[in-house]
């Protein structure tokens, strides 16, 4: 069985972060590891905490993994710290790691900044390099092409200012009132439009880290990035369209609807 593991924060609430990225990696065929950045306090209606792990324990939870278990795919969610993303740099860099998905997690979809400059700094210099793609909002892409995005050629730019400028693939991610459910990736071909099914469900807590889980997934069981972003999409579609309804805000996706 191929494997996958996903270093990111817990969501207690199940619909995001971890848990969200598990669920993926289970339903998409592979074996699914975790090294946890953060335990959070939080439900369908917001975080009410958070409690973030010491950089050294992050390392060997890493090292655990590796040493035992090696992973196919590596997907890396929200961290909030520069100590724990040169952590994870360091170890992946150490242990060679391969098809490295990075769901570059710095502004919520209200629009406030979720890692301070330092940890922004850290991730640029030092994780995005390793990637081999990365799946930006709009907003996140802003911060990382510095540039304002109204526009589908917007976009484009954007998603090619960052791919020369890191190196790595760029899934600009559609959405925040920009060409619906249409996904941008830019590799070293240029750019491919991804069309996707805008799907009326107000319930969206973990899309983010769903879609990065399912592209590790697919990467895992060594499809090319253009079939795993494709599968990926499918996957999160089905998933919406499911029409799960839990909690009182932002609820969950069916995760599981394949089953």
């Amino acid at each position: 069985m191929n494997t996958a593991l996903t270093i990111a924060g817990s969501d207690s609430s199940g619909g995001a972060g971890i848990q969200a990225d598990i669920k993926t990696m289970t339903v998409n065929g592979v074996y699914a590891m975790s090294a946890i950045t953060a335990l959070t306090a939080q439900n369908t209606m917001g975080v009410t905490g958070i409690m973030e792990v010491p950089p050294e324990f992050l390392a060997k939870q890493l090292d655990a993994v590796f040493c035992d278990i090696r992973p196919d795919a590596v997907k890396i969610g929200m961290v909030a710290t520069g100590e724990l993303i040169e952590v994870i740099s360091e170890k992946l860099k150490e242990y060679k790691a391969k098809n490295i998905v990075v769901d570059p997690v710095m502004v919520a979809t209200s629009g406030s900044r979720l890692i301070d400059e330092k940890a922004v700094a850290v991730l640029k210099n030092s994780l995005l390099p390793l990637a081999s793609i990365i799946t930006p909002n709009i907003p996140e892409a802003e911060v990382l092409a510095e540039m304002e995005i109204h526009s589908s050629d917007d976009m484009e730019s954007a998603a090619g200012k960052i791919y020369r400028n890191y190196h790595c693939a760029v899934l600009c991610k559609g959405g925040h009132c920009l060409n619906d459910a249409n996904d941008l990736l830019y590799t070293e071909k240029g750019a491919e439009w991804f069309k996707g099914r805008r799907v009326d469900n107000p319930n969206t807590h973990g899309t983010g880290c769903t879609l990065s889980s399912a592209i590790a997934a697919n990467l895992a069981k060594g499809k090319t990035l253009a079939e795993a972003v494709k599968n990926a999409k499918e996957y999160i579609s089905g998933a919406l369209e499911a029409m799960l309804d839990l909690g009182k805000g932002s609820g969950p996706l069916d995760h599981a609807f394949r089953i």
